[in-house]
């Protein structure tokens, strides 16, 4: 038996979000803390549904970094590879509060100072599911690391996954991107991308069909789009395309994390065997709760509840 479900590796930092909704950054007044990352929110999340996870990152060896560690084991997160850094400071972004897609401004400093040495074998021999992001691939040395036990995590076969969380802002080098996407997406990952990140990756709109297409060229054969408003859409290679309306929603205090929260739930659906179809449904309920809620997960979740 396998001591981890989902095994995060990439970026810990510091959110901090606007307290006044849909307020541009030049305009927000006050800004709460809260622990971010999306690899280290799919860790907190998946630990909140009763899944055993693990986060391997880096973060200063400072108040912040402190408040990191602390956050992570008070959720039970397994930290043992989690490095504080001695010389950069924690990784800090500072994002507005948002019914749409969040404006952001990133202050990366120990975030990308993952080591090869953090990763060890036999560790990595413990998981299921090996996730991370496209964030965490933008810089060396955690690129190096991350592609490199990627392939040993394939090799030892474990599921790989990917947030394809691509801006600009963190990778400018858009032709980069895509060739080390490319090395990922050979491992055969389960590929989440939004509707939003295309646009950004592409340079423009670009049909479903090559996205799919493209991602599966690549080596994914299960590609997860999410339309925000509009639902989800997943295509497999074996299984064919599954769309689903987004769920009815009445409010949304924070968009911040949905995403995580979405994958968090498909990882969970995954883990279990579930259909696409049946995955699809889990993480949008995942994602409604979050939207509904601003920072982690609420305490009350019962998964089970959420299962079809």
């Amino acid at each position: 038996m396998k001591s981890i479900d989902i095994l995060c590796i990439g970026e810990v930092l510091i959110d901090f979000i606007g307290h006044e909704v849909n307020t541009s950054i030049n305009r927000t007044k006050d800004y709460h803390r809260f622990l971010g990352g999306s690899p280290t929110n799919v860790a907190v999340n998946a630990s909140r549904l009763g899944l055993k996870s693990a986060l391997v990152a880096s973060c200063g060896a400072d108040g912040l970094g402190d408040y990191v560690m602390r956050k992570l084991q008070s959720n039970h997160v397994n930290i043992s590879y989690l490095k504080q850094s001695a010389v950069l400071p924690t990784s800090v972004i500072f994002v507005s509060k948002s019914t749409e897609t969040p404006d952001f401004i990133p202050y990366r400093q120990a975030d990308c100072e993952i080591e090869t040495e953090q990763l060890p074998d036999s560790f990595l021999a413990e998981a299921k599911i090996f996730h991370t992001t496209c964030f965490a691939l933008s810089k060396n040395p955690a690129r190096q690391t991350i592609l490199e036990k990627a392939r040993k995590a394939k090799a030892l076969g474990l599921q790989l996954s990917i947030d394809i969380n691509f801006s600009e802002r963190i990778w400018p080098n858009r032709a980069e991107a895509l060739a080390v996407l490319g090395d990922y997406l050979a491992n055969d990952p389960l590929v989440k991308v939004s509707e939003d990140d295309c646009y950004r990756l592409f340079e423009g709109e670009q049909s479903e069909a090559y996205i799919f297409d493209y991602f599966h060229t690549l080596g994914a054969q299960t590609v997860c789009l999410t339309l925000g408003k509009k639902g989800v859409v997943v295509s497999s290679k074996t299984q064919g395309v599954y769309r689903q309306e987004a769920l009815p929603l009445a409010e949304i205090k924070d968009t911040t994390g949905a995403g995580d929260a979405f994958w968090t739930g498909f990882l969970y659906a995954q883990l279990h065997q579930k259909s696409l179809e049946d995955s699809l449904t889990i993480a949008q309920k995942l994602a409604v709760i979050k939207l509904q809620s601003v920072g982690r997960l609420p305490d009350s979740i019962r998964i089970e509840q959420l299962v079809p």
